[in-house]
């Protein structure tokens, strides 16, 4: 690890690396949107070529609906996060735009994982966030310590410029695996309400 924090790495960054780091975050929480493991592929896909992806998120956004959730005040505080990152996407891959979508991808994906962590939480929401992504532990929970370690991966990842192809290949690995974390926690929290 280069030993910068997360706020730091994302403020270094450069498009492609805003780009894969806002869509791992959503893709790491695509449980919660009630969509498949490839849901998201063609825009990694278009990430990878280099190429606009309107056709591809206009495509997800469909598939993954999401209006009724974020009209609802009564819905999950989690999957109404999860949805908002996904229509915040910016058609246009743009520094500015990307960068401030990618940087309110990671508290709100931070967010979801704290809400879905069963262990207790350190100290209060605002400031926790806060300091995580400054690269303090204090408090911190064991699945949001690992979501704060997959975003900085990410980001280390596709900051090494002798990458290219590879880095975005690793980096949709790392988020493969944490897609799958949330998948089981989701999984057992739903089975938890049924009973």
């Amino acid at each position: 690890m280069s030993g910068a924090s997360l706020v730091e790495l994302i403020a270094e960054a450069d498009e492609r690396g805003l780009a894969a780091s806002g869509l791992a975050c959503l893709d790491r929480c695509v449980p919660l949107l009630g969509g498949g493991d490839e849901v998201l592929r063609p825009l990694w896909g278009s990430l990878a070529e280099g190429v606009a992806w309107d056709a591809e998120l206009a495509d997800a956004r469909v598939t993954l609906g999401g209006a009724e959730v974020l009209e609802d005040p009564s819905a999950d505080e989690a999957s109404t996060l999860a949805y908002r990152m996904l229509g915040a996407v910016p058609s246009r891959r743009s520094a500015a735009e990307l960068r401030e979508w990618a940087d309110a991808c990671s508290v709100a994906a931070l967010q979801i994982h704290r809400l879905l962590d069963t262990a207790p939480d350190g100290g209060p929401r605002t400031s926790a966030l806060t300091a995580r992504r400054a690269a303090r532990a204090d408090g911190m929970t064991p699945l949001v310590a690992a979501e704060l370690r997959r975003q900085i991966r990410i980001l280390e990842l596709l900051a090494r410029q002798d990458t290219g192809a590879g880095g975005l290949r690793q980096a949709l690995d790392v988020s493969t695996e944490g897609r799958r974390v949330l998948r089981a926690v989701v999984s057992r929290r739903e089975r938890g309400s049924r009973v």
